[in-house]
Order: C-alpha cells, then sequence, then structure tokens
C-alpha cells in the first residue's frame, strides 16, 4: 500500500468493502480518538519506541520529521505509515488495510455513511473531507473519496509539522 502526503493532507491508496457507522462500528484496529493502540499523537522518538509497535523508516534529522510504520502494518518501499515531528511528537498517522475510525469509517465506506458519522465534515482546498476528530480537539482526519467511497484516511495533529 502506498501513502504519500498532499498538501496538508494525509493520504492511503487502497480500498476494502465495507463501513460500518455509528453504535454499529465494527470492532478492530481502530485509528483515533488519540492514535492507534498503544501509539498515541504526540509521544516522543522514544515513547513511540518503548511502546514496541513503530519501526524507523527513514531519519529525518535534528530538525525534520522521521517516518515510521506500525510494525502490523508494513507499508512500501518508498512510504511510511507514521511521521513523528522534533517538535510536535507524533504528529500523523496513516491508515492501513482494515483500521476504521471509533464512529465506524474505513476504506470503502461510502460518501454517505462518512457523512452521517461526521455530519459537519468540509471540504479542503485539496478536495480531501477533513473534520476535527471527535473526542479530541488537538487533532483532524482527513479522508479522500473515489467514486462515492473512502479510499484514504489518516489522523494528524493540528500542529503537526511535517507536511503542509
Amino acid at each position: 500500500m502506498m501513502k504519500t502526503v498532499i498538501g496538508s493532507v494525509l493520504v492511503a491508496g487502497s480500498v476494502l468493502a465495507g463501513g460500518a457507522t455509528g453504535a454499529f462500528a465494527q470492532a478492530g484496529p481502530t485509528l483515533g480518538p488519540y492514535g492507534y493502540g498503544d501509539v498515541k499523537l504526540g509521544m516522543t522518538v522514544k515513547q513511540a519506541k518503548a511502546t514496541g509497535a513503530v519501526v524507523k523508516k527513514m531519519d529525518g534529522g535534528k530538525d525534520s520529521c522521521s517516518g515510521w510504520d506500525l510494525k502490523k502494518f508494513p507499508t512500501g518501499k518508498d512510504a511510511v505509515g507514521v511521521y513523528i515531528s522534533p517538535k510536535a511528537g507524533l504528529a500523523a498517522i496513516f491508515a492501513a488495510k482494515g483500521m476504521k475510525t471509533p464512529e465506524g469509517i474505513g476504506f470503502g465506506s461510502t460518501g454517505k455513511q462518512l457523512k452521517a458519522a461526521y455530519p459537519h465534515i468540509k471540504k479542503d482546498a485539496h478536495g480531501y473531507n477533513v473534520i476535527k476528530v471527535p473526542g479530541n480537539k488537538k487533532a483532524y482526519y482527513s479522508f479522500g473519496v473515489s467514486h462515492g467511497k473512502v479510499t484514504e484516511f489518516g489522523i494528524a495533529l493540528n500542529t503537526q509539522d511535517c507536511f503542509n
């Protein structure tokens, strides 16, 4: 699965069928409201490494973001699943196959399900659907929708400084 960043949008490329919403969300890997499992937004590199759930893929240097993967969800050669900023900490997590938000939105969810789960969602300048994460005012979700289905999504800190 290829993940890239376009503008201020989190992008991950893979499509699956399904997508329950609201109280009927299926159990499974949940992305949000504070991260994924023990991997939490805002963590330092040291804290993220201590979880044992991430593996480094790209060194960012002293003043740049480093790229990581969740061990359970490795990405391709030129991709990362997590960015960690020296200033903001763990800044973004890109969704992987099978992940859903607590509201049940995942790859393959329909645009209608997305709007039902997040009634105040708005399109940004890049055409992506963005909304503050319910229960975490310090983060936002970004969803790409193509042909009426969610094809990409992720969670990021409002203060992330790893991409535009």
